[in-house]
């Protein structure tokens, strides 16, 4: 790949970063970023601007990962942990105590982190459903794609999907997107009693029609090839606003989403920006295998997600 494909190919990206980086540094609790990969991200989204890192890990593990890295952690505030669950507490009560201003993955398990998020007493629970989302980086076609659920609800019911989808209309907002167009996505496009997919989708949309689901155009059930191209949805005669230019795939479970997103990521070169939303802060989920672009997208998307909701948040108490 030449330097103008790989420019072309991260273009999308490129475009969250600058976003957010004329915004106020976002202050990151990171749990436990005791690997290369976990405390490299978090650095180098510091030198982008992106966010102050507050590095919560025990000691000993955070001192000799920064020396296998040559990093010097001087500059950036640490809080000590005993092990891993509780780096995720203590990350989670930072943000409780108003002393940072969203979540980041370190290299501890998911449910470590999710558990602590999700926690009655000690968490970080609002009314929505917690969900999480991909904001996709696709070589070749021309608009960023936002899939969910793909990590957190492993079935969701048609309550939970209401709540998954509003997630991402939000998250659509956020990023500037200017219409969030919805492809609640099924193996067809006609509503089948035998496929329970289909037929919730066509009652989240009635959903939208109704008011219950609100700032974006839901269409579904569609399929994936009729959802994002427009000769397919030509060819099966479906007119809609969405039909071949859905910006976001509402998958039927967990399953299929981690396979429609690990597909584009393997087998078309995509790039995946992970966010959990939900919660009351921004939570950036990376994995080892997350490219550098798409660990900084993630950033990126944190701080203009926060961004949105600080100024929701105003606008409401204004109202």
């Amino acid at each position: 790949m030449g330097d103008d494909d790989a420019a072309l190919r991260h273009a999308k990206y490129d475009r969250l970063i600058a976003a957010a980086q004329a915004l106020p540094r976002l202050r990151v609790a990171v749990a436990h970023p005791c690997d290369a990969v976990a405390l490299g991200a978090a650095i180098e989204a510091a030198e982008l601007g992106l966010m102050d890192p507050i590095l919560v890990a025990p000691p000993g593990k955070l001192a000799a990962t920064a020396a296998a890295i040559d990093a010097d952690l001087s500059r950036f505030r640490c809080v000590e942990a005993a092990h891993s669950h509780d780096a995720a507490e203590k990350a989670v009560a930072l943000v409780r105590s108003g002393e940072a201003d969203a979540l980041m993955k370190g290299s501890l398990h998911t449910d470590e982190l999710m558990g602590a998020v999700v926690a009655r007493e000690t968490g970080l629970r609002t009314g929505r459903r917690i969900s999480h989302c991909f904001v996709m980086d696709v070589p070749n076609h021309d608009d960023p794609l936002i899939i969910t659920d793909a990590a957190v609800n492993i079935a969701p019911s048609l309550e939970e999907k209401r709540h998954i989808v509003q997630n991402a209309i939000d998250l659509a907002a956020a990023l500037r997107f200017g219409e969030a167009r919805v492809a609640v996505l099924s193996a067809m496009e006609t509503v089948n009693p035998d496929v329970p997919s289909t037929i919730e989708a066509a009652a989240l949309c009635k959903m939208a029609d109704r008011g219950q689901i609100t700032g974006g155009v839901v269409d579904g059930p569609l399929a994936l090839d009729n959802a994002i191209d427009l000769g397919s949805a030509a060819i099966k005669q479906i007119r809609s606003p969405v039909a071949g230019r859905a910006n976001i795939l509402v998958v039927p479970d967990l399953e299929a989403g981690n396979m429609l997103a690990k597909s584009l990521t393997f087998l078309a070169g995509a790039d995946a920006a992970g966010i959990v939303l939900g919660a009351r802060v921004p939570i950036i989920l990376t994995s080892r295998a997350d490219s550098a672009e798409a660990r900084l997208a993630s950033a990126a998307v944190a701080a203009l997600l926060a961004d949105y909701q600080r100024s929701s948040l105003a606008a409401a108490l204004k109202a």
